[in-house]
């Protein structure tokens, strides 16, 4: 089978069977794609080139690709590709198609993941940082609650509606992995900034949080999406204030999740329970905030064994 022909089974079979997410479906025909460039560059036979004839030599010379193409690529985005040349390689073996069996490939391996998060005189710090009574502090205040107090991905969180949440039952759902639905609980202090926050809205757009940096003139050729806050805003507010609070660290908007589960963490709240609110897929991903208990554990065993 021609392998142009392959890469688009391979992308119908993960939308339709698999039922990926259109981003994860996007981000394996952007890695299919390279490795057609990489063999149209190679070898110059790119109309022709069948799933048979991927072996070994061709996938690692294919890594080198990546690090030539990609100066100063980490050793995470490498693996990334090589796990799409693995899974496409699965599909194959399933579908019956001869090719490079998939368990040839090996990854790289990384180094032990690392966290960064805060600690409650830090967090204090934080939220406590230029304290003004604005609608723009009121926004920021109430993100970084928010984030700290649900564990929410910064994705959730900017997709947020304000018919998405109620905040007498102080709960809201929020869409995750494409097609899947889970329940997020407010704090009462998160449930009661974002109410406030709105209060000082006047507004008709939809979106839970947004931009007040418009122009009066401009207003009228504005809809929901060009309101809506974005990823890289959200990071970059939570550094701006974090700089402000003397914190010293580098942190993101996500830091505030990590935060969230060490917090849990460190309070004796069980790994499955967490990882059932952060919604990771597996308890491994969740076993990376382990780290914190250490202290924890040696305190615990000093008490009894002098």
């Amino acid at each position: 089978m021609l392998f142009k022909e392959a890469h688009y089974k391979f992308l119908n079979y993960l939308e339709v069977i698999k039922n990926k997410s259109p981003k994860t479906v996007e981000q394996y025909d952007r890695h299919l794609k390279k490795f057609n460039n990489y063999i149209e560059e190679k070898y110059n036979k790119v109309d022709t080139f069948k799933v048979e004839d991927i072996n070994l030599d061709i996938a690692e010379w294919f890594r080198s690709y990546i690090y030539e193409k990609r100066r100063n690529v980490s050793i995470k985005t490498a693996n990334a590709y090589m796990i799409t040349i693995r899974s496409f390689l699965k599909y194959l073996e399933k579908k019956w198609y001869k090719s490079l069996s998939a368990t040839a490939i090996d990854l790289i391996k990384a180094e032990d993941r690392h966290v960064e998060f805060l600690n409650q005189e830090e967090l204090d710090r934080l939220f406590s940082a230029p304290n003004k009574d604005t609608i723009i502090w009121a926004r920021d205040l109430a993100i970084m609650e928010c984030i700290y107090s649900t564990g929410l991905r910064i994705s959730e969180l900017t997709a947020l509606n304000k018919n998405d949440i109620n905040l007498k039952r102080r709960e809201f759902a929020v869409r995750w992995k494409w097609k899947k639905v889970r329940v997020v609980y407010l704090t009462k202090e998160s449930a009661t900034l974002i109410e406030k926050y709105l209060e000082k809205r006047t507004d008709s757009f939809s979106p839970l949080f947004i931009r007040h940096n418009t122009k009066k003139d401009d207003i009228a050729s504005l809809n929901d999406e060009k309101v809506r806050l974005t990823r890289f805003f959200i990071t970059n507010m939570v550094k701006k204030y974090a700089l402000k609070a003397y914190i010293l660290k580098d942190i993101s908007a996500h830091t505030l999740r990590h935060s969230f589960a060490t917090t849990l963490l460190s309070n004796w709240a069980d790994l499955r329970s967490i990882q059932e609110m952060l919604w990771h897929a597996s308890i491994t991903t969740t076993q990376v905030y382990t780290h914190v208990t250490n202290k924890k554990l040696k305190d615990v065993h000093s008490k009894f064994f002098k």
